[in-house]
């Protein structure tokens, strides 16, 4: 695959006029970064990335593809990660969002490691993927659930926050009960997120599922119960 290396270019040089050495450390200790930060602020990365993207468009999915991943595999700092995530999401290719994606974006989800790479991709990537291939899509969600990568297994429980009447329930169930009994905290809090976002459009689904699960954790339980009691 052959990236677009001016674009690439175009959002690392563009990240550098933005930097501010003197936020970068904080943000790299609050994210516990091992890639250091570009102290570039969250509004400054979004207006830079809707001139560099009007500017550059990328011809086909297979250029696509490759420059997210290349922008990816070779950041040095977290700000261009988190560019190539913003571009794999953007309007212009928003007709190549398919099952056909759902590889890089596994990669990103293992190689990021983190909630903030992590919630992202899983939520807003793979979510509406599955949504609209569920044939496809759902025994990958399956297998990620009874994965050994903790982040795998959370985009697993996570990937339908925001479904609301769409959420498959079955698939839901599946995801969480296989990490429920898990110490770890990523799995605990992503299982209360899922249930308590759910519970906007069937609180009495999610109050069922919580009884019937009585070793949900109490991060989980309380989670889940926040607003319906």
């Amino acid at each position: 695959m052959s990236a677009d290396e001016t674009l690439v270019e175009a959002i690392r040089a563009g990240l550098a006029r933005l930097a501010d050495p003197a936020k970068a450390p904080a943000m790299q200790a609050y994210m516990k970064s091992a890639l250091p930060f570009r102290g570039v602020a969250k509004p400054q990365r979004s207006a830079l990335l809707k001139q560099v993207l009007a500017d550059h468009t990328l011809p086909d999915r297979v250029t696509f593809s490759a420059t997210v991943l290349k922008l990816w595999r070779t950041a040095e700092f977290r700000e261009e990660r988190y560019a190539a995530i913003d571009l794999s999401g953007h309007r212009a290719y928003r007709r190549w969002q398919d099952p056909e994606l759902v590889p890089v974006y596994e990669e990103m989800i293992v190689n990021g490691a983190w909630w903030d790479h992590v919630d992202e991709l899983a939520i807003h990537r793979i979510g509406p993927i599955l949504r609209a291939h569920r044939a496809r899509v759902t025994p990958t969600v399956l297998a990620w659930a009874n994965d050994s990568d903790l982040w795998r297994r959370r985009t697993a429980i996570i990937c339908q926050v925001g479904a609301r009447e769409d959420t498959d329930t079955d698939l839901l169930t599946r995801a969480i009960e296989p990490a429920i009994a898990e110490p770890e905290f990523f799995l605990r809090k992503g299982i209360g997120w899922a249930l308590r976002d759910y519970a906007k459009t069937a609180p009495d689904w999610v109050r069922s599922f919580v009884d019937d699960h009585p070793g949900l954790s109490g991060l989980s339980r309380r989670e889940a119960l926040k607003h319906i009691g």
